[in-house]
């Protein structure tokens, strides 16, 4: 989300090197032309010649005032190679130019569970078009089955799995969340043809700090979702709505009612923000994951918008927390390119040009395979859909099923 956040900063930049030239090159054309005969138009014309120095210099000390404001206001974000030699830069010149793909694997670490490196909660394709203007969020389902390839560097041999459990294979045995992140993408490479930029791991429980700094975030709740991790007892003490048993089925607890999100845009406290995006059982739409990956992607919009707003980035104190918060909550692989080159070159996207996508439409395509469980396929649309990310053609895909654009 920090790659949005200075385009203002830019936009100056940009219009005072253009009056800069402006004004030397009219100065530069009244001297050929001679047209500075009289007196008061060589002054005019030194006035314009000195103004436009002056210009092209403060431009140039601007550039280096803007480079170290961004290196000091990212120092806290975490990075990493996540990527290593499954990324596009691994094998060509370093550079931000053309279509981008990132790769964003969601985690949802919590306190009264042990961490565990190979849990992936969502796992979400974010591409920005040639033009750097736009931006879409693709989920790819956490149950998806595809054909994993085999880990040399762990010894898995491979095989068909839900496509999360590449990222638990690749992390197995010292592989970590770098060894996740590079059989996931393998894996997607090998099943769609995507290839990525870079890559960002975001812990969601660590968002619901991002989100506290902010004074919390607004969402449109597009069904009625029933919390099962949070409720409260006749005195206002919080306490857990249900139970789960071994078969995961759900019994409420006596005396506990459940936080309830009603459809409708509000303004979500952190905890709520972070509550309302992890559930799934009780959707009232019954789209259960599908319904949790578009709320996701929701948050993770809102947040963008939340962080672009004037409130934020005018407010010095508040823009250097939200990023210590956000450094805490994600781990990025820029793709050996600097996080300042990164902000410059996506300073066109702004929260309006953020589009969420549902896959398969938002709608179960399961199937049972024996030795793996339930799975999900992917229709022949989101097929489409993913090869328009390959192709960079995401624009005319929505043109044609613009029912699929998840609206925030």
């Amino acid at each position: 989300m920090i790659l949005y956040g200075f385009r203002f900063v830019f936009a100056q930049f940009r219009r005072i090197c253009e009056i800069s030239l402006r004004l030397a090159r009219r100065g530069m054309a009244h001297a050929r032309l001679g047209r500075a005969s009289s007196t008061d138009d060589r002054w005019r014309l030194r006035l314009l010649v000195i103004v436009g120095a002056v210009l092209m210099m403060g431009s140039g000390s601007l550039i280096v005032g803007v480079k170290v404001f961004l290196a000091q206001a990212t120092r806290s974000v975490t990075q990493a190679n996540l990527l290593g030699g499954a990324g596009n830069q691994a094998a060509s010149h370093v550079t931000v130019s053309g279509p981008v793909n990132v790769l964003l694997v969601g985690t949802d670490g919590r306190p009264d569970q042990p961490a565990d490196l190979g849990r992936a909660d969502s796992i979400i394709v974010l591409h920005v078009p040639a033009g750097h203007d736009k931006a879409y969020l693709v989920s790819i389902p956490r149950d998806t089955l595809v054909q994993i390839p085999a880990d040399p560097s762990n010894e898995y041999p491979g095989g068909q799995d839900k496509i999360n459990a590449a990222f638990a294979f690749g992390s197995q045995d010292g592989g970590g969340v770098s060894g996740g992140i590079q059989l996931l993408a393998r894996t997607i490479k090998s099943a769609y043809g995507i290839t990525f930029d870079a890559a960002a791991v975001v812990n969601f429980a660590g968002f619901q700090q991002v989100a506290g700094v902010l004074g919390g975030v607004t969402m449109c709740v597009d069904e009625k979702t029933t919390s099962i991790h949070v409720g409260f007892t006749d005195s206002g003490q919080e306490a857990l709505p249900f139970t789960q048993d071994a078969n995961l089925q759900l019994s409420p607890v006596a005396g506990v009612t459940p936080q309830v999100y009603n459809p409708g845009c509000q303004h979500l406290s952190a905890w709520q923000a972070l509550d309302f995006t992890r559930q799934r059982d009780l959707l009232a739409n019954g789209d259960g994951d599908y319904g949790r990956q578009r709320h996701q992607q929701q948050f993770i919009k809102a947040v963008f918008k939340e962080v672009l707003s004037t409130g934020t980035i005018t407010n010095p104190a508040k823009f250097s927390k939200v990023l210590d918060a956000i450094g805490k909550a994600m781990t990025v692989d820029t793709g050996g390119i600097s996080i300042e080159d990164w902000i410059y070159a996506m300073r066109g996207v702004t929260d309006a040009g953020i589009t969420t996508i549902k896959t398969n439409d938002g709608q179960y395509d399961s199937i049972t395979v024996p030795g793996i469980g339930s799975c999900e396929q992917l229709s022949d649309t989101s097929l489409q859909l993913l090869q328009s990310v390959k192709g960079d053609t995401v624009g005319q895909f929505l043109t044609a099923y613009p029912d699929w654009i998840s609206h925030s």
